[in-house]
């Protein structure tokens, strides 16, 4: 509208507010934009500058939004329920502007823009029009528009951009990021060149190094999130308690209502095949039933007279013809599969009473399509329970059937094996004139078998008696007033429930015309019903609110229609709470059609209970009955009351008639015993009726618990003998004893003890203007069970057309609403692509096998919205930590008393060190002297061919060389540090002891990755600058990639030291060869990357290594004539030791296995342990990981290539972290059928503060595995179960504990020792503990802390260092080889990556196994912590289709196991999770680069 030159600025403060309001409310739909006009205009009104008043021009007024009855295609369908598109949409409204004061800002979840691009329309199944958009036009819209690719907004990319800056990237995220880690210096800002992504190469073996003293991230603000996460910390995390208002029903018990009695009429036939002989010798030629095409024209009609003879030529050809003349394939009493398609009800009726006169028993089922077809395997449960081996179809129909290649009928998966029988006229045989068929009176022998598809999927037969069936059909014509010669207009299916109740027993038995109209018809001409009903003059028409609805749709077509001859009109589902609404509208449209309000007659079915209840066609002019308004809360306890307050949370219900003459009816509560509800309580409506089922066929148990219950009154006493049939169906009786009906027992969903209905969830969602997001008839709302409560999800069709923010605002409505309406929370929205949804065979959504998909995560939905947060409110209480009351040594004294023992092992004793084994330089110079030939190391290349190798002799003379250049060339001074810089081999060992022998202490280093400089060369870079280094050796090809232009693109190369390319020295010695002198001086500088992301240098003294190298020795028993095979990278820790020093001290020989070399031959390392017959090896877990997933499927291929791993006593897994038992569980068991011993594999345990605490070694005890419980290990206990006992995790034992070496179990905080059932820091003292971190400035009191710390009481003397990892100390009952009992140590996780989150302490590894067990795509996963929200990043292995399929199961299996609720979800490409090079995962480097946007992912998703 024109402001009318009113200065908006110049307005008031408080007008100017009530301005921008009025706007936020118009784009959020909060007002319409007449209501928007009308209050803008009263504010300015006082503000105008009158001027001549312009008359009004066309384009200034808001076009009418498009009307959902602009067109006339049918909308989507729903077999069992359709409703109104205003469905108390006013209510929506109302609760939708009640959040808007405190709106809350959703963040978007991030997708790829390559995920999900929409194919073009011509490319895509169109949405059919079963379940089509509301009209044509919209139709012919999308067809001829094709959507773009998703466009994201940018700003809502990264999660950077929804962080509030108050919010420090790493002050809260776990321990690690509250303390300074282990080894880390004074953060400095330094500033790393930004890598740049290589998505075509990823180096298999390469750590992503990050520098241990980081720049502090500065996140960018954006205020959305601070709202999201105070909303999420402000939720209630306690267990709620019942509300004391909580609504109990106050009435009498209800007294059983009884119907009137069934009339006895002469002409009743004795049963119902009587009513057909009668009919076709009589009336031969009336009509029974007239088919419809595809154009809603008469096909044909079928008289009773060809109904008849048909029916009897069926019988005989099937008693008589089907086999051979002594033997008869069917006999009385045999079950036959009716398969007939919905376009062809005579074949039905013709095969259906031809059953009945050969008294075999007809079970009707669907057409199969396809294997595919939704809950095809329970419909083959069915036909199997029911002994099912003959099926009757058309002989069009046949040939529809999905065939094999060789053209027989394609066995479905379920199936019992069919025998086919076509039933078309000209197959069948005319019986003999003295053939009659046998019509003996109704008995309660089973007539038919109807389907009926549960709640679960499960698809049972109920068994209705030729009693029963006769019964039902005389209690409808009384109740319906039938009577001869009518005409009745069917829409419903003709298999089963009212249109086989109506429509084809009851028409034949009282003569009836019936007009059948496909349901492939009601999609072509959705006013097909109509024309018949106004061409035939029908009295009676069977529908559904769906056909209401089309109808009313399409009816300006027919201006002329008349519906005055409708003496009723049978809602089938008038039940259903919402068809209230479609009924009113159809009334409203067509009463100037002639039809009268009374003919509208809702009724109650069930497949058990048959008819429950119908309304009985009204007089003219009598008031229609009144309705019901229920507060939506009161129906939630299940009780009833009036709404008088809040009419936004209230349901209208209308009748459904009386109870069917000759029944009985009582409503009984759902759960627990049956006993009678009181007068104002909602229950199961029961029936007792001989015009019911009998029972499930084939299945007693179920049957005795449905069709034979007796209700008790409150004191649980029978009231009576009588049995009662569930019928599934949750009402009461009201006024007048009219039967009304809130719901079926099918959709109930039961949340933390309130009932809420499917159906009313769906109307309310769909009353949040779906129109341009989702269609109508295609939303699936069920219940999964997660945590011990069911959590609602819903799931709907997108449009294509539909944008990406278009959809998550209706998410985001639709949940708001929802929780303002019905009082609960929605555990997870999700919208999938149109027509991927299992449907029913008339169109409607299949519940069931909705359910399964989401849980099994192959529903690839294109948007998902978890809220865990909301809705989960049964989480336990944040744990409290305790301050420490008592002092640490009350705690042991406590322990103690307890019978607890403090938790430390030992290794045995180490002995005394000789002087000459204090150092290596010496041991190398004198095994060249004794035995010079005798070869150390062997490198073996990919084709198993030694490339290199070193005697004694040899290795001493290339290390005097190098020596000899660092003397001369490098001019380096004692105790420099040189980098050496080599890919593993020899050339690397023979460096090292040069280093050795010039003085220079030696700093190993991973060389980069030629075809990945710029990610790996700057980590190169730092440790040179870190370790100060003088010089670095290296070979000539690492020399010309550090010195090229590649390089020069990531660090500056100009001030590189002193390079030397040790390949080509000349033959030169030193003048001496250094000897320390004292063994503390630091033989060299070991960096490694930790499993938290820091890269930490620590000092290694010659007496520390002279102790490992001996402690290594005693426990391999490693001697000269020993050979050993390693395949691990030789950079760091326990791996460099065995790669270079071991076999120097203890004289072994060494077999080097590159771990690179493998990713061109797998089977190398194996191969290798055959050929030598190597009894002990050493690799790293992603050697291991790597042969697992490689050659698992190669073990009879190495079998047969002579591979044997028999002579492998030991396999020992280099490790710094827990071990990994799952992994060494697989490789065992893959590798046992090529000799690979179960006893054979182990692990190690080392940390930065020494390198190696255990090693199983090849005496002693084999490692114990024990199961402890999870919860107790939370809260830092250790309690030991059984395995397989819920909530147990299997620990392994590191190893054995190495000669020399002493641990303790110490609480971190009050550093005083545990007992054996506490989890704790493991403390170790050893004569090779490291000597400290190499920092750039000396942190004196960092390395007082970790190295040489004492205990608070109990030894204070000895000093200690802390591993930084938590573990547990268990005696067990095998012996040493003294004879004492082990002590085994167990490593549980690094204390710097634990989780602190509600209270309790979570070690990532083991929510990690749990998400990965969550789906079959998920290759590897990581979490960590942001803003104390769990943050779990996810690699995708799978189609990218997959990616949002697995935001629900992740989420699910974190709550379910670990009590947690997942923040953030990410899933990323596999390779993304960096791994350090002993295969161990960098959180915090991954967490850092989630904060700076660098993962690229596929999606994040942001559970509200």
């Amino acid at each position: 509208m024109a402001d009318r030159g009113v200065d908006l600025s110049a307005l008031p403060k408080e007008v100017r507010d009530q301005l921008a309001e009025l706007d936020l409310e118009l784009s959020e739909g909060d007002i319409t934009q007449k209501g928007y006009e009308k209050k803008r205009t009263k504010l300015l009104v006082p503000y105008f500058i009158h001027t001549p008043v312009e008359p009004p021009r066309q384009n200034d007024r808001q076009p009418p939004a498009p009307s959902s009855s602009s067109g006339h295609g049918p909308p989507p369908s729903s077999s069992s329920r359709y409703r109104e598109r205003h469905i108390h949409s006013e209510a929506v409204q109302a609760a939708l502007a009640k959040h808007k004061e405190e709106k809350m800002a959703l963040p978007m979840p991030t997708k790829r823009r390559s995920t999900y691009v929409p194919s073009p329309i011509e490319t895509r199944t169109p949405p059919d029009s079963s379940s089509g958009s509301e009209d044509e036009t919209s139709a012919r819209r999308q067809s001829s528009v094709v959507p773009t690719s998703l466009v994201v907004n940018p700003n809502l990319q990264s999660p950077d951009s929804w962080i509030n800056r108050t919010v420090q990237g790493s002050s809260t995220s776990s321990s690690a990021s509250s303390t300074l880690s282990h080894g880390e210096a004074k953060p400095q800002p330094q500033s790393q060149p930004k890598s740049q992504p290589q998505p075509q190469y990823k180096p298999q073996y390469q750590p992503l190094y990050q520098p241990h003293y980081q720049p502090q991230l500065q996140p960018q603000h954006q205020p959305q999130m601070t709202s999201l996460i105070c909303y999420i910390h402000a939720l209630p995390l306690t267990v709620p308690q019942p509300d004391p208002n909580t609504p109990k029903p106050e009435g009498r018990q209800i007294m059983p209502v009884k119907g009137e009695p069934l009339g006895v009429v002469s002409n009743w036939p004795p049963a119902l095949q009587a009513a057909l002989a009668r009919w076709g010798a009589t009336q031969g030629k009336s009509p029974a039933l007239t088919a419809l095409d595809i154009t809603g024209k008469p096909l044909y009609t079928l008289t009773y007279g060809k109904l008849w003879s048909r029916s009897v030529k069926l019988a005989y050809t099937l008693l008589n013809k089907l086999g051979t003349k002594n033997e008869q394939i069917l006999k009385p009493g045999d079950k036959v599969a009716l398969v007939y398609p919905n376009s062809d009800p005579g074949m039905f009726w013709v095969a259906f009473y031809g059953c009945l006169l050969a008294e075999v028993i007809p079970v009707p089922i669907e057409v199969p399509l396809s294997r595919k077809d939704a809950g095809i395997c329970q419909v083959g449960f069915l036909l199997g329970s029911c002994g099912v081996g003959l099926a009757l179809t058309s002989e069009i129909c046949l040939k529809g059937l999905p065939k094999t290649p060789t053209g027989e009928i394609l066995q479905f998966k379920g199936w019992p094996r069919l025998k086919w029988v076509v039933t078309d006229t000209k197959y069948l045989t005319k019986p003999s004139k003295d053939w009659q068929p046998h019509i003996p009176t109704a008995n309660t022998d089973p007539s038919y078998i109807e389907y009926k598809a549960s709640k679960d999927g499960t698809v049972v037969g109920v068994a209705v008696s030729k009693v029963a069936m006769l019964t039902h059909c005389q209690a409808l014509t009384q109740a319906c007033n039938y009577s001869e010669g009518e005409t009745l207009v069917n829409v419903l299916d003709f298999k089963k429930d009212m249109g086989l109740w109506h429509g084809v027993l009851t028409a034949v038995m009282n003569r009836i015309h019936t007009i059948s109209v496909p349901y492939a018809v009601m999609k072509a001409c959705p006013l097909s019903w109509v024309q018949r009903v106004h061409i035939h003059k029908a009295r009676i028409a069977l529908v559904k609110c769906r056909d209401l609805h089309w109808a009313m749709m399409a009816h300006r077509e027919q201006r002329d229609t008349s519906l005055a001859s409708l003496r009723m009109l049978i809602v089938a589902d008038g039940a259903n709470p919402w068809s209230v609404s479609s009924c009113d509208a159809f009334l409203n449209v067509f009463q100037s059609h002639g039809l009268k309000p009374e003919v509208i007659c809702p009724c109650a079915t069930s497949p058990e209970a048959m008819t429950v209840a119908i309304r009985r066609p009204g007089v003219p002019g009598t008031p229609l009955p009144a309705r019901a308004i229920l507060s939506l809360g009161g129906l939630s306890h299940g009780v009833i009351r009036v709404n008088t307050e809040d009419k936004n949370s209230a349901l209208t219900v209308q009748d459904v008639g009386h109870v069917m003459p000759g029944a009985l009816m009582c409503t009984v509560r759902p759960d627990g015993p049956p006993q009678l509800c009181k007068t104002d309580e909602i229950g199961e409506i029961i029936i007792n009726s001989r015009a019911g089922g009998n029972m499930y066929y084939g299945l007693p148990g179920v049957t005795k618990n449905t069709f034979e219950v007796i209700p008790v009154n409150s004191n649980g006493v029978p009231i009576g003998e009588i049995p009662f049939v569930r019928s599934g169906l949750l009402g009461f009786v009201g006024p007048g004893s009219l039967i009304f009906v809130v719901g079926k027992i099918e959709g109930l969903l039961m949340v933390s003890g309130r009932r809420h209905n499917a159906d009313d969830l769906v109307a309310t969602a769909l009353a949040v203007e779906p129109v341009k997001t989702v269609y109508r008839g295609r939303i699936a709302v069920f219940s999964v069970t997660v945590f011990y409560d069911e959590r609602v999800a819903i799931v709907a069709e997108q449009r294509p057309d539909a944008s990406e923010e278009d959809s998550f605002q209706w998410m985001s409505r639709v949940l708001q609403a929802i929780d303002s309406i019905h009082q609960v929370g929605l555990y997870c929205l999700a919208l999938v692509p149109a027509n991927t949804l299992p449907k029913t065979p008339l169109g409607g959504i299949h519940i069931s096998d909705t359910k399964q998909f989401f849980l099994d995560g192959n529903l690839h939905p294109c948007n998902i919205l978890m809220c865990p947060h909301t809705c989960v409110t049964n989480l336990p209480k944040p744990r409290q930590k305790q301050p420490v009351g008592v002092g640490p040594a009350s705690v042991m004294v406590g322990n103690l008393v307890a019978g607890k023992r403090i938790a430390q092992a030992a290794g045995r004793d180490l002995g005394v060190i000789d002087d000459q084994d204090l150092y290596l330089t010496e041991a190398l110079q004198w095994r060249a002297q004794t035995d010079a030939d005798h070869v150390l190391f062997v490198l073996l290349n990919a084709k198993g061919v030694t490339v290199s190798t070193a005697t004694c002799l040899q290795l001493h003379k290339r290390a005097e060389k190098i020596a000899a250049a660092l003397t001369e060339k490098g001019s380096i001074n004692t105790g420099e540090n040189v980098v050496l810089l080599y890919p593993p081999g020899i050339d690397l060992i023979a460096a090292f002891y040069g280093c050795l022998y010039a003085g220079c202490v030696p700093v190993n280093v991973r060389p980069p990755h030629p075809q990945n400089l710029a990610a790996t060369l700057p980590t190169v870079r730092m440790i040179i600058d870190v370790s100060k280094a003088a010089c670095i050796l290296t070979t000539q090809g690492l020399m010309r990639t550090l010195r090229s232009k590649e390089a020069a693109a990531s660090v500056n190369i100009k001030t590189w030291p002193t390079i030397i390319d040790t390949d080509d020295l000349p033959r030169r010695r030193p003048p001496q060869i250094y000897k320390p002198p004292t063994a503390e001086m630091i033989a060299y500088l070991d960096f490694s990357v930790s499993t938290t992301g820091m890269l930490t240098g620590v000092k290694i003294s010659h007496a520390a290594v002279s102790a490992l190298c001996r402690s290594v020795k005693l426990q391999c028993e490693l001697y000269s004539s020993r050979q050993i095979a390693i395949c691990l990278d030789p950079y760091c820790g326990l791996g460099f030791v065995l790669w270079c020093l071991a076999s120097v001290y203890s004289g072994h020989q060494t077999v080097l296995i590159p771990p690179f070399e493998l990713e061109s031959c797998l089977s190398l390392w194996l191969s290798t342990l055959s050929q030598y017959r190597i009894r002990d090896t050493f690799c790293s877990y992603s050697v291991m990981e790597l042969c697992t997933k490689g050659l698992g499927s190669q073990t009879e291929l190495l079998k047969a290539r002579g591979v044997s791993l028999s002579c492998v006593r030991s396999c020992v897994v280099i490790a710094e972290e827990r071990p990994r038992l799952a992994l060494s569980h697989s490789f065992t068991k893959l590798f046992k059928d090529i000799g690979l011993s179960s006893r054979a594999v182990s692990t190690t345990f080392g940390s930065r503060v020494n390198l190696a605490v255990c090693l199983q070694g090849t005496t002693g005890p084999d490692p114990c595995t024990v199961y402890v419980d999870m919860k107790s290990l939370r809260h830092d206990r250790v309690r030991l179960v059984e395995r397989g006992a819920p909530q147990s995790l299997p620990l392994m034992e590191s190893g054995k504990i190495l000669p020399g070496v002493r641990v303790i179990i110490v609480n971190p905080e009050t550093r005083g020792p545990l007992g054996d059932s506490h989890l704790g820091e493991i403390w170790v003292n050893s004569p090779h503990n490291a000597s400290g971190y190499y920092t750039i400035y000396g942190e004196e009191s960092l390395q007082a802390n970790h190295f040489n710390t004492k205990l608070s009481f109990g030894d204070p003397q000895t000093l200690w260092a802390r591993t930084g990892y938590l573990g547990f100390v268990k005696r067990t009952e095998l012996l040493e080889a003294n004879g004492d009992r082990h002590d085994a140590l167990f490593v549980v996780g690094s204390l710097d990556e634990t989780l602190e989150l509600r209270g309790l302490r979570y070690h990532p590894t083991d929510i990690e196994i749990s998400v990965s067990r969550a789906h079959r795509s998920i290759a590897e996963s990581a979490v960590f912590t942001w803003t104390n929200l769990l943050v779990v990043v996810s690699e995708l292995c799978g189609s990218e289709q997959d990616a949002l399929d697995l935001v629900p199961l992740i989420t699910n299996a974190v709550l379910e196991e670990h009590h947690l609720i997942v923040g953030v979800v990410v899933i990323v490409d596999p390779g993304v999770i960096p791994i350090n090079s002993r295969g161990e995962k960098q959180r915090m480097h991954l967490r850092d680069s989630f904060l700076a946007d660098q993962l690229d992912p596929i999606y994040v998703a942001y559970n509200m």
